[in-house]
């Protein structure tokens, strides 16, 4: 059992790691709210081109004659991905740029055609909107990795800020009951227990929330630790060579044939086109994810010599895959509406818990010496009655 010096210092822990952070988690929640919905909003927002209405025995096209025909549209570009809708069956997401190794995709256009007959369905995804601005403040606060990582830190403040509130919510409760609401004393005291209720019937939820947030702040970092330990081994026999021209590049559709011949539990979800930054110059980056509500969370690259062919499978390593498979936890994302609807709820309920917390640090400052001052004052109070 904790003691009196104990419970204090616990109780200072959770008071200024509470209060550095309340300002940032504020945002995180009111911004995370409409990120939780953003496929609905979207949807809403900027209607997707959906694929045509043909009869199920259409196969899909060949992936070299959708993409000559969509490199037409887009002459003078470099395509940079093509994506498999999950939402959409039988459409295919193309980006192209205008720089073939840029990072920047704030003016990338995106096209969808469908994959049955190469068809250009319609400009797909424009940049900018509602839901990319939120979330840009979601995640970077517009900062770029620096202010990334800054949320990262709020996140584990956060992390101790719950810990250290749990901690302290022991003593607290010994001689209460739980769930109480003191209605008949100060207001303080009222919110006060307010503020141990929401939080402790939430504890769960906000730790994994504020922990696979802190782990997708990390995206960036460890996906260029991934690259720079699996890729160099993989295209040291390249070095010395020019990197292949566009017009250069063999055949897209026998690379994902290769790769589907690799990994036949999985499927291709993805292409990174060849670039120096983001994947191999001489490469066709092709991901595959599994086919299992969970194992579709984790993916497995092969890659693919854009001028012979030649496969080489990049296992990705734990970090990665635990990385994949917070992104869905985070949103809520991978349960449906109904889930969705119980992570706003949720949300909504932390966003409650902080700003009780805040009204209680700034109404203590302003309490008379003989009100109820502070959870450890009333632990400290409960265990000497």
């Amino acid at each position: 059992m904790l003691n009196t010096r104990q419970i204090r210092a616990w109780y200072q822990v959770h008071k200024w790691t509470s209060l550095v952070c309340t300002a940032f988690l504020l945002m995180l929640c009111l911004t995370g709210l409409p990120l939780i919905f953003h496929d609905e909003i979207d949807g809403w927002l900027n209607p997707e081109a959906q694929a045509l209405d043909l009869p199920a025995s259409v196969p899909d096209e060949d992936l070299d004659a959708i993409v000559a025909q969509a490199r037409q549209y887009r002459r003078g570009e470099y395509l940079r991905f093509l994506d498999w809708d999950d939402e959409r069956p039988h459409v295919l997401s193309l980006a192209f740029t205008t720089d073939a190794d840029s990072d920047d995709f704030s003016r990338a256009h995106f096209m969808a055609v469908d994959a049955r007959t190469g068809q250009l369905l319609g400009e797909d995804r424009p940049a900018g909107g509602f839901i990319a601005f939120v979330f840009e403040l979601h995640v970077r606060m517009f900062a770029g990795l620096p202010g990334e990582l800054f949320l990262g830190l709020m996140g584990l403040l956060f992390a101790v800020a719950i810990v250290s509130g749990v901690v302290v919510y022991g003593p607290f409760m010994r001689k209460q009951a739980f769930g109480v609401v003191r209605r008949d004393r100060s207001p303080r005291l009222k919110w006060l227990d307010l503020h141990n209720l929401l939080g402790i019937v939430t504890v769960a939820w906000a730790l994994v929330v504020g922990l696979t947030g802190v782990m997708n702040t990390l995206a960036t970092p460890l996906f260029g630790l991934w690259a720079m330990r699996t890729l160099p081994p993989l295209v040291a026999p390249y070095r010395g060579q020019a990197a292949p021209m566009q017009e250069q590049f063999g055949s897209l559709q026998k690379a994902v044939e290769s790769a589907r011949a690799a990994l036949p539990e999985n499927e291709v979800t993805s292409i990174t086109f060849p670039t120096a930054n983001l994947g191999s110059p001489w490469h066709y980056l092709i991901w595959t994810k599994g086919r299992t509500p969970l194992t579709s969370k984790l993916l497995t690259p092969v890659l693919v010599d854009v001028l012979n062919g030649r496969r080489q499978t990049a296992a990705a390593p734990n970090y990665i895959r635990a990385l994949k498979l917070s992104r869905p936890l985070h949103f809520g994302d991978y349960g449906g509406l109904p889930l969705k609807l119980i992570w706003a709820l949720l949300d909504l309920v932390t966003i409650a818990v902080l700003g009780s917390g805040l009204y209680l640090w700034l109404a203590r400052r302003r309490s008379a010496p003989q009100d109820v001052t502070a959870w450890a004052d009333v632990a400290v109070a409960e265990k000497s009655a």
